[in-house]
């Protein structure tokens, strides 16, 4: 309680409810809102809503198909996490069904690092003597070193990616390249191109773990594959489903995002990828329960190390005023790495930088905040990186040993002139204040509406001030959460607030929440019910 600042985007009180949603998301024209509440299937939008270059990706597919006419060696090139994975399946499962000589590679972690090499390229060369067209997906971009090597080895490449290209272009064949959708959106419409597949449902689990924005062309491929998902064949996905206990038919954005993704991503964590893209791949439903079972039992293990070591790092740090929180030890695994900055930022709320500290180089994760471009001021001090790459809020790069101390002092004493107590205060942003009366079924119907909900555009929150406490109880486990009657307006509607089980509330004040609308349904009955955010004693 008192933790966030609340900050309400639409003060207008005359506007509609759901307009002010939408306008809070950026949705003000009739064509947009239309589009967000019936969004048109991925194959109905153009390469240039997609952000792609159309004569560049004729290109690649120009290449592509002379590939296919000579046999040519092809190799995909991956990355080891969900997207990666999803994509790195999408291309290699069409360029195999058009009977391509194809292969998927996927690099590995820890002896590779991430993307392309000129080690990576050596790799391949001895596998595949005949290699003469790589494609690469969800990285690329930035490989100029290993692109120039491909070329002069005689191998051309087509990259397919959506990270931030560098300053200088790599000298690759074509490039189907765009910002606005993630590496297996990328791929996605690179594949159905070339042949119609099964193949957005797995678009959307890399739409969903990368975080992308779940507006406009991203909003379309999520809606719709999240669809096919639901009524997915795939039988690793079934199988890693039941593992997870989910329910085929009502798979949504948070369970890809929180249940199946993580699980996916634990493989390439903790040991090598191969064993997830094979997962998705398969058609033999003994192999994809196999698979599932070795996926889960991985996260598990994931889980546990990750919790290990979050002790290890909470106990070193020092909150520096105006600070960042650094920690770096030899135990710290570099796969876990960028989980523990996250909960550090989660716990703090403080750009987190965590490095697994090795005899001659160091792996570093690093977190941010809103407000502090933890990409941008990483790469002041790229004197001492090796290599490195990331976004805005997340970065990862490799850094020398010996140069860990002095690039940790200085570039805190960099983001001490930006982290001022502004930044440093979580910010619950919060679309419209509203009372009780106000609220319906039609509208929590229209809320539903607003599914898939993610990044860009979040569950839709509402702050009611001056609440009356009719009931309240400490429910769950030890008494963790809070269980309420709350009333206003004339009206009264049970709400819960988890995670708040500590916290005193003087039943006989009045209090201001901050809270999301939902359905709660048991034993047939179906009611209304408030999902509290934050909540505050009301002023007098």
């Amino acid at each position: 309680m008192g933790e966030y600042k609340w900050e309400v985007i639409n003060k207008s009180k005359s506007n509609d409810i759901v307009d002010a949603l939408l306008d809070n998301r950026g949705i003000k024209t009739k064509k947009e809102r239309k589009e967000f509440f019936k969004p048109r299937h991925p194959d109905e939008i153009t390469l240039e809503e997609y952000g792609i270059d159309p004569v560049m990706f004729e290109e690649a597919i120009k290449r592509i198909k002379k590939a296919l006419f000579r046999k040519d060696k092809i190799v995909v090139f991956g990355d080891y996490d969900a997207d990666g994975i999803a994509a790195t399946a999408i291309v290699w499962e069409a360029l195999y069904k058009l009977g391509a000589n194809v292969m998927p590679y996927i690099p590995d972690r820890f002896s590779e690092g991430y993307g392309m090499s000129t080690s990576s390229i050596d790799i391949l060369l001895k596998k595949y003597p005949d290699l003469s067209l790589l494609i690469t997906v969800d990285n690329g971009i930035t490989a100029n070193e290993a692109i120039s090597y491909a070329k002069e080895n005689g191998i051309d490449v087509i990259v397919t990616d959506h990270h931030q290209p560098g300053e200088k272009k790599p000298k690759a064949h074509s490039f189907v390249h765009s910002t606005k959708i993630c590496g297996s959106g990328v791929a996605y419409v690179l594949a159905n191109k070339l042949i119609k597949g099964d193949w957005l449902e797995l678009a959307a689990i890399g739409t969903i773990s990368d975080q992308m924005p779940l507006l406009s062309v991203n909003r379309s491929i999520v809606k719709y594959g999240l669809a096919d998902l639901s009524m997915t064949k795939r039988e690793g996905l079934i199988a890693l489903f039941e593992q997870a206990a989910l329910e085929t038919d009502s798979i949504n954005a948070y369970h890809v995002g929180f249940i199946i993704a993580p699980r996916l991503n634990a493989m390439g964590r903790m040991s090598h990828s191969l064993d997830s893209l094979r997962l998705i791949c398969t058609k033999d439903s003994k192999k994809a329960k196999s698979l599932a079972m070795l996926l889960n039992e991985m996260n598990t293990k994931r889980q546990k190390v990750v919790e290990e070591s979050y002790s290890v790092a909470k106990e070193m740090v020092s909150l520096d005023p105006g600070g960042i929180i650094a920690v770096s030890h030899e135990s710290f695994h570099e796969g876990i790495i960028g989980l523990i900055a996250s909960n550090l930022v989660e716990e703090f709320y403080r750009p987190s930088i965590v490095i697994s500290k090795g005899k001659i180089l160091s792996k570093a994760s690093a977190r941010s905040i809103a407000g502090f471009n933890i990409i941008e001021s990483i790469r002041k001090f790229d004197n001492y990186l090796v290599s490195g790459g990331g976004h805005p809020m997340a970065a990862g790069f490799t850094i020398r040993s010996e140069d860990v101390d002095k690039f940790i002092d200085e570039f805190n004493d960099f983001a001490k002139d930006f982290l001022n107590d502004d930044i440093l205060r979580k910010t619950l942003r919060v679309d419209l204040e509203i009372g009780f009366d106000d609220i319906n079924w039609e509208l929590q119907e229209r809320i539903e509406d607003f599914e898939p909900l993610g990044l860009g555009n979040p569950r839709p929150s509402f702050l009611t001030r001056k609440v009356c406490i009719v009931e309240k109880k400490a429910v769950g486990k030890d008494g963790k959460h809070l269980k309420f009657k709350l009333g206003r307006d004339g009206r009264e509607y049970s709400a819960i607030a988890f995670g708040f089980g500590d916290i005193k509330i003087d039943e006989d004040g009045k209090i201001d929440l901050v809270y999301g609308i939902e359905k709660n349904s048991w034993n047939g009955h179906e009611e209304i019910q408030l999902n509290i955010k934050d909540v505050r004693v009301s002023d007098l």
